[in-house]
């Protein structure tokens, strides 16, 4: 595996509020717990009442991290895992070489994905599906949240106390598997948010490549910006000050996910010019702000596809037999058969 796994210095992240634990490794730990924890607290009302909570920030940010920390399974686990966490684009946004695919015309399926790479000459382990590991989670999240939703409603409604205790049993089984699949989805949108997750220069300025401007092509490169350095000026209030607001109207999945990585892919020369600059010295606050800048990206992204996967699971279907959310939560269905099940 062409990607480094890099072991730091302990964080604090400075707010005593949220009880959350100091621990070792990458922005896979500082990055993707700031990440998570930033996206939960900045959740709206209509959120469900148990995700805002000081509790549920802390998880999800810790759950954030998982997909690094089960890293190392062995074959078939690794190969299809590991290669989730990024997506190597040329600057136009095509992904490994001028032939390939654009990442604005994806394939439907990660299958048809493959199988385009490898009719252009390239493997996905060295491509990586970063753009299907968000879409799917994001799918299963809304999944997520429309049982939760049936669970919820039939739980208010259901007269029968063992079919009331079974709905608020399976209810609190789905708030666990919420608050995971939460940080699942952190996790990939996380490394959305950090340039050499999309990049073919993903650790120095690619070798095999023109360098007109003389960027470095240390192998260090990415992890000590993501480690260490991420680790000593990533603090949790400056990244909730630089989240950008929701953008959630005319959402389209298959155009909002390509659109989000194409932006941090942009902060790629910038990151470089950056580094050759000194802007990652000790005491200079030009790394500091871009480091910032990224994670709140990071967070502002995972907030609103938050949302939307809420709000998107209201118009599901559920269960087998099939039940709509929304004639459960109106109280014109009866949801027992597809919780259930019928065998």
């Amino acid at each position: 595996m062409k990607r480094l796994v890099v072991v730091l210095s302990a964080l604090t992240l400075g707010v005593t509020a949220l009880a959350v634990p100091a621990v070792v490794s990458a922005w896979g730990s500082t990055g993707h717990r700031l990440i998570g924890v930033a996206a939960v607290r900045a959740l709206p009302d209509e959120m469900p009442a148990f995700l805002r909570t000081p509790g549920a920030a802390a998880e999800v940010g810790e759950l954030s991290r998982e997909p690094d920390r089960t890293k190392g399974g062995g074959q078939p686990h690794d190969r299809e895992r590991d290669t989730a966490h990024f997506v190597d684009m040329m600057d136009d946004g095509r992904i490994m070489t001028a032939q390939g695919l654009s990442i604005d015309a994806l394939p439907r399926l990660k299958s048809e994905y493959d199988a385009a790479l490898l009719a252009a000459g390239t493997k996905v382990d060295d491509a990586g599906w970063l753009p299907y590991a968000i879409m799917d989670g994001y799918q299963q999240l809304v999944r997520d949240f429309a049982t939760w939703r049936v669970l919820n409603a039939a739980e208010a409604r259901e007269t029968d106390p063992g079919k009331r205790a079974w709905y608020r049993e399976d209810r609190l089984r789905r708030e666990a598997l919420i608050l995971r699949d939460m940080g699942y989805l952190g996790h990939y949108v996380g490394d959305g948010s950090q340039p050499h997750h999309t990049t073919i220069h993903y650790n120095g300025w690619n070798r095999d490549t023109p360098n007109p401007e003389g960027f470095t092509t240390s192998r260090q490169t990415h992890g000590v910006f993501e480690g260490d350095f991420t680790a000593r000026v990533a603090r949790l209030d400056a990244v909730e000050t630089a989240m950008a607001a929701p953008a959630l109207d005319g959402f389209d999945l298959r155009a909002r996910v390509p659109a989000y990585l194409r932006t941090t892919l942009a902060e790629v020369t910038p990151f470089y010019r950056l580094e050759k600059a000194g802007g990652f010295g000790e005491g200079d606050a030009r790394g500091g702000a871009f480091v910032i800048e990224r994670l709140a990206a990071g967070a502002s992204e995972l907030r609103d596809l938050f949302v939307l996967a809420w709000r998107d699971s209201a118009d599901d279907e559920i269960g087998w037999p099939k039940v709509k959310v929304s004639e459960v939560e109106a109280g014109t269905a009866d949801p027992w058969l597809a919780m259930y099940g019928e065998d």
